[in-house]
């Protein structure tokens, strides 16, 4: 056997090997992405526990219906328009065409799907990573919801849902995921403080102002508590959200790299339990007791601050932000209703006070001496100035024509009986 025979087979085994090792990274990335896609799905069911649980008992059903209808809504409306709004370098094959292979739904063809190595940078698949970037999508329309929940109309969220989810994330999602004008400024997010969290916080806002507080929650200037339907399931909402955000955060490595992950998620758990501990000292101090809900929303506010920068923060900034983040939750909640804008979860206080403070913590205490405060500042304005004022578009122009608010005696009663004709908790005492 010649040189120039052996030389070629040398060639070729290494060639093979490079393909089995490039395929077998491939499948271990993509197996974490598509393990991050589940835990971010999860997290619906974590909204819907906290919603219900701060909810009222005769408005449960109709929570837990918007809970369940929205991942559904935001999935499809980001496959039909929101997954090429926000990454319009995909090529277009065609709007609504039919192949063998099915249907081409604007870009998200099964036929030009890439399941290869060569996309991404073998970090995931084609399929993946569109259902990963849908359920963050999908998350931002549940923010709203916990919001204005118990007094707005199932029809005029769900209209809102789809042109929010549809339209207004991606858009403001491709200017930095995107690769658009605020990625070419430096504005940095690593997994969505600014792009997820306060978008949605800005949509929930404007839905407060224009949908009003619910009726007896604010008399002769006192804020009037009503009692949640169950505390226990709060409890279990917040934790379920705890364990997707190692998802949310993991995921947005866009790859199984051991050293990197490992470090987000360790940075992810130390913004919980500081976010909790500044929303129970904040919470005591302000108001004289130990407030499970503060401590609760505490948690939340350190994941939402931690989540713009979890791959840039050192261990010992991750525990200042999230508690600094715990301590404007409780402040943010008091001041909404000094000005009387009933939120009934805490979903502004914690995903937009919060969501502005973690992004503009990455041009404080990032690692990465690229990162500047000034463009985190901007990138917080202008992605607030659009959220806000579309959502606020949105909610004005439904209010205008079919209303966004329940009658005063659905409200009452419960929208549970009126709008789905079934309660949440039903008690039969045989006699």
């Amino acid at each position: 056997m010649n040189f120039a025979t052996l030389l070629a087979q040398d060639l070729a085994a290494t060639t093979d090997l490079s393909l089995e090792i490039s395929q077998n990274l491939l499948t271990t990335n993509n197996v974490w992405m598509m393990l991050s896609t589940a835990l971010v799905f999860i997290m619906h069911l974590g909204f819907a526990g906290v919603e219900t649980g701060f909810g009222q008992a005769k408005n449960t059903v109709n929570i837990l219906f918007k809970n369940t209808i929205t991942p559904i809504i935001g999935i499809v409306s980001y496959a039909l328009v929101g997954f090429y709004l926000m990454y319009p370098g995909f090529e277009v094959p065609g709007w609504f065409s039919f192949d063998s292979a099915g249907w081409n739904m604007f870009w998200f063809s099964p036929a030009d799907a890439d399941v290869t190595a060569g996309y991404a940078d073998g970090g995931y698949t084609y399929w993946t990573d569109f259902l990963f970037q849908a359920m963050f999508a999908a998350t931002a329309a549940t923010i709203v919801s916990g919001a204005i929940a118990e007094r707005v109309k199932i029809s005029a969220y769900l209209i809102f849902t789809v042109l929010f989810v549809g339209l207004v994330y991606p858009l403001i999602g491709s200017w930095k995921w995107g690769g658009g004008a605020l990625d070419d400024l430096g504005f940095y997010d690593f997994a969505g403080s600014t792009l997820v969290h306060s978008v949605g916080g800005w949509g929930a806002l404007a839905g407060v102002i224009l949908v009003g507080p619910r009726i007896g929650k604010y008399i002769n200037g006192k804020t009037m508590e009503k009692p949640g339907a169950s505390v226990p399931l709060a409890v279990i909402g917040v934790f379920l959200l705890w364990l997707g955000w190692f998802g949310f955060n993991g995921g947005s490595v866009l790859s199984a790299d051991p050293a990197l992950v490992s470090s987000v998620l360790v940075i992810t758990s130390l913004g919980a339990c500081a976010g909790g501990l500044g929303g129970f000292f904040t919470a005591y101090f302000t108001f004289k007791r130990l407030d499970l809900g503060m401590l609760l929303n505490g948690i939340l506010a350190g994941l939402v601050g931690i989540t713009a920068g979890a791959d840039v923060f050192t261990p010992a900034a991750a525990l200042l932000i999230g508690f600094v983040a715990g301590i404007l939750v409780v402040l943010s909640a008091i001041l909404l209703d000094k000005l009387k804008l009933d939120d009934v979860v805490g979903a502004v206080s914690v995903h937009l006070t919060c969501g502005v403070w973690g992004t503009l913590a990455v041009g404080i205490f990032s690692t990465n001496p690229e990162h500047s405060f000034l463009a985190q500042l901007i990138g917080v304005a202008v992605c607030g100035a659009m959220a806000f004022g579309s959502a606020f578009l949105i909610f004005y122009v439904l209010k205008a024509t079919m209303g966004i608010r329940v009658s005063e005696e659905h409200e009452k009663s419960g929208l549970d009986s009126h709008e789905h004709g079934i309660r949440g908790y039903t008690i039969i005492y045989d006699e």
